[in-house]
């Protein structure tokens, strides 16, 4: 193998960025950016912390997040499953990025910021879904934001419908976890009483 561990070296292979790569870049959303954010129900947020990095998907109905201002993203923090990853490496370190996707849209929008955790009871209150608020809420200030071209979701058909793995045949959540744990927990009994549970818990 033959490792680059140098800038020279990858710039080397890479040669420059095009114009219509950089000029793209903004400190906060112009109009058609924040068209795509508000039409867009998912997105990747990745953050760091001491531990490491995490990068967790979030989806909301309506939005996965709030347009504040064309600096301020808040993101509410729905129920999941109580790892906190996010959120603990956002308390210690602010740093985040996220990557927002439409069903259909080949292109992606990316932001890179730092967040800050939120628990205003009038926020909380004004996020409320199916009258549930949630527990906190991410609230980010942008400091990049740019679209990414289509080519990754077009090479993976990501939207093909042609694509599309039968769930049957991929390992269930409880398959999973038996397999993880020895059998301790996960199997059978937590697949079969997974739909009502998510549908009783997805506020």
């Amino acid at each position: 193998m033959t490792r680059l561990t140098t800038l020279e070296a990858l710039e080397a292979i890479y040669g420059q960025t095009n114009a219509a790569s950089t000029v793209k870049e903004l400190d906060c959303l112009n109009g058609p950016y924040r068209a795509y954010v508000e039409a867009s129900p998912f997105c990747a947020l990745a953050t760091v912390g001491p531990e490491g990095l995490d990068c967790s998907p979030r989806g909301d109905a309506g939005g996965v997040v709030r347009i504040a201002d064309d600096r301020t993203l808040m993101m509410p923090d729905r129920r999941g499953n109580n790892r906190c990853d996010s959120l603990r490496n956002i308390v210690r370190d602010p740093r985040v990025a996220l990557m927002f996707m439409i069903p259909g849209s080949n292109t992606t929008l990316r932001v890179n910021g730092r967040a800050v955790i939120e628990t205003d009871p009038a926020l909380l209150d004004s996020f409320r879904m199916e009258g549930k608020p949630p527990r906190s809420v991410v609230v980010i200030t942008i400091d990049t934001v740019f679209f990414q071209c289509a080519r990754a979701l077009m090479r993976g058909r990501v939207w093909d419908p042609a694509t599309f793995v039968e769930p049957a045949n991929l390992p269930s959540a409880g398959q999973m976890l038996a397999a993880a744990s020895a059998g301790a927990v996960g199997g059978e009994a937590y697949d079969r009483e997974w739909p009502e549970r998510a549908r009783a818990s997805m506020w």
